[in-house]
């Protein structure tokens, strides 16, 4: 049996910190640590005063398709490219630093959670590498969005320059039930 690095353990410490501190679940954790789990479980509800969400990880590539998470997956996956390619950084490191820069320009309402959390960005990114999804360019604006590989992609057009005739529809819904409420109040 090999010796335990003291230097080596406070780093994986320190990463899984950093790890949920930005919403990663324990999964996520399990598989970018060698931490055991109790010592990941002691780690998450200290730091975040509750046990971690318990059920599967999301394993479905629908979820990045749809309207608004796909504008979000790919305002995401393009930063990651990005520090990847020019930023010399790479792994959970990439993801991690992807995600804060996603965080700041697309910030969560007060109260809310992100579209876009921390372990769907790492989903979307194993997504990637195992080339079930992958970016292309929109023919009107040119920004890559993220598209299921196996379709078909000649003439895509993103979800901005093609907009559903549905989408922002919740948001002003939601937005009217509250003033009605305070009206009412």
């Amino acid at each position: 049996m090999g010796k335990k690095s003291v230097v080596t353990e406070a780093k994986e410490i320190q990463l899984a910190i950093d790890l949920v501190r930005l919403g990663a679940r324990l999964q996520l954790l399990e598989s970018e640590t060698s931490l055991s789990r109790e010592r990941l479980l002691k780690i998450y509800k200290e730091l975040k005063g509750v046990s971690p969400p318990k059920g599967m990880l999301p394993f479905s590539t629908d979820w990045f398709l749809t309207w608004q998470p796909n504008i979000h997956s790919s305002l995401f996956i393009n930063i990651h490219h990005y520090l990847t390619q020019h930023g010399g950084v790479d792994g959970i490191q990439a993801i991690m630093k992807a995600y804060q820069l996603y965080q700041e320009q697309m910030p969560a309402e007060q109260g809310e959670e992100p579209v876009l959390s921390l372990t769907r960005a790492w989903t979307l990114v194993r997504f990637m590498h195992s080339k079930m999804l992958k970016t292309v360019p929109c023919t009107c604006c040119g920004g890559h969005f993220v598209v299921n590989s196996f379709d078909l992609h000649a003439d895509y057009n993103c979800g901005i320059c093609h907009m559903p005739s549905r989408a922002g529809k919740t948001r002003k819904a939601k937005e009217l039930a509250e003033s009605e409420l305070a009206l009412a109040a």
